[in-house]
């Protein structure tokens, strides 16, 4: 890989559970996207020549190590990443829980978790981060976790939360940063994670039998303002990490 090409390697847990809408981002600026099936056996790679790390959602949990064997060298890869490189790195979901957990930070099981589409609001004492430039003090996004992070990590900073988790955004010194919810869905998301069991379960948990109907609707109406703010997110995270 060489750094000339730009190329954000990504750690995938799920084939569905992708960019999403980042992807044209990533394409339209140029960046080569290099996904990493870890959950399909691919091996964590070498970080040389890479010019940020991106780590998105899946359906597992990050102390299920013995089941999923590969957290253990993702979380050093993102350790590796963030502290001793220090490259730009982007987390979604999953990614958010396993930045704390890899950076020292504590991840549990949500007292409450949040499915559908709920409000985040921005933390007063961290309204000046440049990841947050220009964003409202609320924006409705997608939720769909039953884990949560509990405790920062050393050097994180809570950017945004709800009224059921307290970290729904965080910064880890100047060029890591990472969201609990979903800004980067596009129409066939939804329909693509309902079948996934997991996330069936959880959507019928919170929201019933006719939970999933509801929620797809409700999705598909809200894609173009969700993309909107992705790529103002997308923008605001070029901008601090120097890209």
């Amino acid at each position: 890989m060489s750094a000339k090409r730009k190329t954000i390697l990504v750690f995938q847990h799920l084939d569905v559970e992708h960019p999403g809408v980042f992807r044209d981002f990533l394409a339209a600026d140029g960046f080569d996207y290099v996904p990493v099936e870890l959950d399909a056996g691919d091996v964590v790679p070498s970080l040389d020549g890479v010019a940020a790390l991106w780590v998105m959602g899946g359906p597992m949990d990050v102390w299920q190590t013995d089941s999923h064997p590969w957290l253990i060298p993702e979380q050093a890869a993102i350790r590796e990443a963030v502290i001793t490189r220090q490259l730009p790195f982007l987390g979604f979901c999953l990614g958010h829980q396993l930045l704390a957990a890899a950076l020292g930070g504590e991840v549990g099981p949500a007292a409450l978790g949040e499915v559908g589409i709920m409000p985040v609001e921005r933390c007063d004492a961290d309204a000046a981060s440049p990841f947050l430039a220009g964003m409202p003090s609320t924006l409705q996004v997608l939720q769909w976790h039953g884990a949560e992070v509990q405790r920062l990590p050393p050097g994180g900073r809570a950017l945004m939360h709800s009224p059921r988790c307290a970290v729904q955004a965080m910064s880890v010194g100047e060029r890591a940063f990472s969201m609990q919810f979903h800004l980067e869905i596009t129409d066939e998301t939804v329909p693509q994670w309902r079948a996934i069991p997991e996330y069936r379960a959880a959507l019928e948990q919170h929201l019933g039998p006719e939970g999933a109907i509801t929620l797809e609707r409700e999705a598909a109406a809200c894609v173009p303002a969700f993309n909107q703010w992705a790529h103002h997110l997308y923008r605001n995270w070029r901008a601090a990490c120097g890209l």
